[in-house]
C-alpha cells in the first residue's frame, strides 16, 4: 500500500551563468520514507537541495509540501512550514546546555508565544526534553556541548532539526566526520523516528555503506539530470550508475561485497 506523497519535486531547473546545475528533475518523496540523493561532484545535489529549503530560487519547476508551493519562499519560511534541516558540519552553542540548545530552537518556532517573566532556563525545557528522549540524549541534557563526541553533537543537532515538529526533514551529508559505528545509530535512529513521527527524509550521503543499508529509495544526480531512481538493488545493479557515478565500478563492487549481494 502506498503512503501519501509529502514532497513534490517537478521539473526543477536552476543555472549559474550559462551551466546548468539541476536540469528538470522530478521526484516524490513519502511520508515515513528515508530518499538518499547522491551523484559525483558537481552532479548538482547541493543545488537541489538548496532550492528545496530556500536557499536558492528555483529558474524553472515547482516544490510542494503537501501541496503546498514553497519553491522560492526562504529558507524561515519554509522552515515553519514543518521543513527541518541538519548541516553537513554540526553547529551548536558549545557554551550552552545540551538542553538549552533545544530550547533555543523551540523559542525560536514559538515566535513570541512564551512569558518572559520566566527564566529563560525554564521555558520550553519540557518539551526539549521530550525531544532529547526521543533521540536518546535525556541523561545528558544538562552537559554542555562543549564535552560531547562529535557522533552526540550530530544527536542534539537532530533533535533540533525536530523542534518544528517538521513534516519533511532534510539532512546534508548526516553522518560526515562520524566514526563507522555512530553513523549506523544516526541513522538507525533517524529511520525509527521518521516511522514513528511519519515525517519523510532526505539526504544526501557520500558513504555508500550509509544508503545502501539505511535508504528506501536513492536517486541518482549526474551533471544535474536525474539519471536513476530506485531502491538500493535496483540502484546498485543499475549499469549507468556503474558508469556515470562510480567509474570503474570498483566502489559499486565494494557495497555489493558489503551488503553480501
Amino acid at each position: 500500500m502506498s503512503r501519501p506523497v509529502l514532497l513534490a519535486v517537478r521539473s526543477l531547473g536552476k543555472s549559474f551563468g550559462g551551466v546548468r546545475a539541476v536540469d528538470d528533475v522530478s521526484f516524490d518523496l513519502q511520508r515515513g520514507e528515508l530518499l538518499a540523493m547522491i551523484g559525483p561532484n558537481g552532479a548538482g545535489k547541493s543545488t537541489c537541495f538548496n532550492m528545496i529549503n530556500g536557499q536558492l530560487s528555483p529558474d524553472t519547476g515547482h516544490v510542494l509540501l503537501d501541496g503546498k508551493h514553497i519553491g522560492g519562499r526562504r529558507p524561515r519560511d519554509i522552515w515553519k512550514l514543518g521543513v527541518g534541516r541538519t548541516f553537513q558540519v554540526a553547529a551548536t552553542y558549545a557554551s550552552m546546555t545540551v538542553a538549552e540548545n533545544v530550547q533555543m530552537a523551540l523559542l525560536s518556532h514559538a515566535s513570541g508565544l512564551f512569558d518572559f517573566t520566566r527564566r529563560a532556563s525554564t521555558l520550553m525545557r519540557d518539551r526539549a526534553l521530550e525531544l532529547l528522549e526521543l533521540v536518546g540524549l535525556a541523561a545528558r541534557a544538562d552537559d554542555p556541548c562543549s564535552i560531547l563526541a562529535y557522533g552526540d553533537v550530530k544527536t542534539v543537532e537532530l533533535a533540533i532539526a525536530l523542534s518544528n515538529s517538521p513534516s519533511l526533514l532534510l539532512m546534508d551529508e548526516p553522518t560526515a566526520g562520524m566514526a563507522p559505528r555512530e553513523r549506523s545509530e544516526l541513522m538507525t535512529l533517524t529511520r525509527r523516528l521518521a516511522q514513528e513521527l511519519n515525517i519523510g527524509v532526505l539526504f544526501t550521503e557520500h558513504s555508500m555503506d550509509v544508503v545502501f543499508a539505511h535508504a528506501d529509495r536513492v536517486m541518482v544526480l549526474a551533471r544535474g539530470s536525474l539519471i536513476a531512481d530506485g531502491t538500493p538493488r535496483q540502484i546498485r545493479d543499475d549499469p549507468r550508475v556503474a558508469q556515470v557515478y562510480f567509474g570503474s565500478g570498483r566502489l559499486m563492487e565494494k557495497v555489493r561485497v558489503n551488503n553480501h549481494g
